[in-house]
């Protein structure tokens, strides 16, 4: 099959036509003439495994990833940012039915504060794009930045001086598993996390790295295939530092942070603008990341969070920045009177509201809601089913993800006048 790439499709790969054939090819742009040798099939759809580009496209830009094309990491870095981004406002205005425009990352290359490296029998990286099982190994990563590769060198010595057994992924079989890199791009502090299976860990391993700020060893015991695990021991700081304007939070191994600090400034001040009234209501709260930052603006804040670490964490969060601020651990489906709050902010996973949830606002009726999304589908679907008391008065993404098909959005939801 033979033809010239169309568009993108919503995950980023490249759309060739034939007739009623559609096929999609990863690491593609729109103009591309390509011939598709080889395919597989992925959830009723056609994805290129082998393809020739026999005509680039005068879109396309030079990746600056030596190992763009293997690493299933980023997917567009051949597509100039600034097309980037308007392909992601058209994804977004087409899934919500009205023109959004989406805010570029403040930087594209160094942004990501947080990479899991798999440290495999078949390299020391990233997982080849279209494989569970082989590695692409990296020397450094460009979207984390330079300091990627100083730990990634400290780990390769540790590992020729000492030999320990690295991960075979098919046979989920070796000690070694993940290196979970972590950096407060506005502290500058540095967290590194060797995860491993079950054993004894050289004494001299935190020899190898003592220019992080905090150094831990985690152990998964489990079948799962996971970059986290139980803390075994640490040295150095418990935690590492982020800060968000004048908000301070504190980073653990297991807790989760927005990636890109540079637009999660941004995020944090858009949801700020946005927020109305005294009282806010924080679901889905995870660390503070939008309560305490609001606390901080005077508002009082209650979050509800349904993983006890990330509310413990929450806690800390509030305290070290002296705001008002209480969180609790609660499910999404268990909150209690909205109506009590003049600003509701929902943030949740992928699969959206769960519709006890819908169900539950459309009865307390709060008066303004802010729906910060990662997943443009169910945003959408849970923003028609809010569409029987609400209106939607703003909307705006923002490219947390350069390089990849992500992208976040925020909503401003004010209750019909009655």
């Amino acid at each position: 099959m033979r033809g010239i790439v169309e568009g993108l499709s919503d995950e980023g790969l490249g759309i060739l036509r034939e007739g009623k054939r559609e096929v999609l090819v990863p690491h593609t742009a729109p103009g591309d003439e390509v011939e598709v040798l080889k395919t597989r099939r992925k959830k009723k759809k056609l994805i290129a495994t082998k393809f020739r580009l026999i005509n680039p496209s005068p879109m396309r830009t030079e990746p600056l990833c030596p190992y763009f094309g293997r690493c299933g990491g980023c997917l567009l870095q051949h597509i100039p940012y600034e097309e980037q981004v308007r392909w992601k406002g058209e994804k977004l205005s087409r899934y919500l039915g009205l023109d959004v425009e989406v805010i570029p990352s403040p930087k594209i290359y160094g942004h990501r504060n947080r990479i899991d490296v798999v440290i495999s029998t078949t390299g020391i990286g990233f997982r080849r794009y279209g494989t569970w099982y082989d590695v692409v190994d990296i020397a450094v990563c460009p979207v984390f930045g330079e300091r990627s590769a100083r730990v990634l060198k400290s780990l390769r010595e540790f590992i020729g001086d000492f030999k320990p057994s690295l991960y075979d992924i098919r046979k989920n079989e070796g000690f070694l598993r993940y290196i979970v890199i972590r950096e407060g791009k506005f502290t500058g502090e540095l967290m590194v996390n060797l995860v491993t299976k079950g054993g004894a860990l050289p004494e001299e391993f935190p020899e190898y790295f003592p220019y992080a700020t905090s150094l831990y060893w985690s152990v998964n015991e489990s079948q799962s295939d996971v970059s986290y695990g139980e803390i075994k021991r640490f040295w150095g700081e418990p935690f590492i530092r982020e800060r968000l304007d004048d908000v301070t939070y504190l980073i653990h191994p297991n807790s989760f942070f927005q990636t890109n600090s540079y637009q999660a400034v941004n995020l944090v001040r858009k949801v700020a603008e946005l927020a109305d009234g005294e009282r806010v209501l924080d679901l889905y709260s995870g660390v503070g990341t939008f309560g305490v930052y609001l606390a901080k603006r005077g508002f009082t804040v209650e979050g509800v969070e349904i993983n006890p670490f990330a509310v413990e964490m929450a806690r800390e969060n509030a305290e070290i920045n002296g705001v008002n601020a209480k969180f609790k651990v609660g499910s999404d489906r268990d909150v209690e009177d909205l109506s009590n709050y003049d600003t509701v902010i929902v943030d949740p996973p992928r699969a959206g509201l769960h519709p006890k949830l819908i169900r539950k606002i459309l009865k307390d009726a709060p008066e303004r809601l802010i729906y910060v999304s990662c997943n443009p589908k169910t945003l959408a679907e849970n923003l028609s089913a809010l569409g029987e008391k609400y209106r939607i008065e703003s909307a705006v993404g923002l490219d947390m993800f350069p390089h990849t098909a992500h992208v976040e959005a925020v909503v401003e939801l004010r209750k019909f006048d009655t």
